[in-house]
């Protein structure tokens, strides 16, 4: 995923970058994992047992490119 706010953020990183965490997002902000979680709980069920070799962007519009 893209970037993830979690509570290890502020303690990890330096005040300057826990500012701009996520700005480079379409949205802004880095998400919250609530925003993310279904994906991955989707992924993880039954219901995606013919999913196979897909690639999931949930990146909240960052790109490498």
């Amino acid at each position: 995923p893209g970037p993830v706010w979690t509570p290890l953020i502020p303690s990890t990183l330096p005040e300057q970058s826990v500012k701009k965490f996520g700005a480079d997002t379409s949205f802004e902000r880095a998400a919250q994992p609530v925003e993310i979680a279904p994906l991955f709980v989707f992924l993880a069920s039954n219901e995606a047992r013919f999913v196979t070799g897909e690639v999931y962007g949930a990146t909240g519009g960052q790109s490498p490119y």
